[in-house]
């Protein structure tokens, strides 16, 4: 179960890294930078993905721990995983304007989706036959 701790550790890096990429990119410009990132509404995107991800991994893990459940460690791994992934798909397209036309990226969004799905469905399963 401390994986979604972990995880939720490396979305909140991430989460502040996008940050100050975001500050220097439009408010602190430096040369370069500011032409990097060339979506910054995508941008904006991975920032808040990456904020709730770790929020529902903090909040998974909080939940089982106070009432005394074990989560599935797949799930955990799956949540983990695809937590810091989604957001990532985020990122990439922030960066590539023809990030939808790959089918490389397409298949690594479908992928992530599925690790998150998988992951949050063992989760609210585990909770809801421990609340029956």
């Amino acid at each position: 179960m401390e994986v979604l701790l972990l995880g939720a550790v490396a979305m909140i890096t991430m989460l502040i890294s996008t940050a100050w990429l975001m500050t220097f990119a439009k408010w602190f410009p430096l040369p370069g930078v500011d032409d990097f990132v060339v979506d910054y509404k995508t941008m904006i995107r991975a920032h808040v993905d990456y904020a709730l991800m770790a929020l529902f991994s903090l909040g998974f893990y909080a939940a089982a721990k106070s009432a005394g459940l074990e989560l599935p460690i797949v799930a955990c791994w799956a949540v983990a995983i695809g937590g810091f992934t989604n957001p990532t798909i985020f990122i990439i397209a922030a960066f590539d304007t023809e990030f939808w036309d790959k089918i490389i990226w397409k298949i690594f969004s479908a992928i992530s989706f599925a690790f998150t799905t998988v992951g949050f469905v063992g989760i609210g399963f585990t909770f809801l036959q421990f609340a029956w």
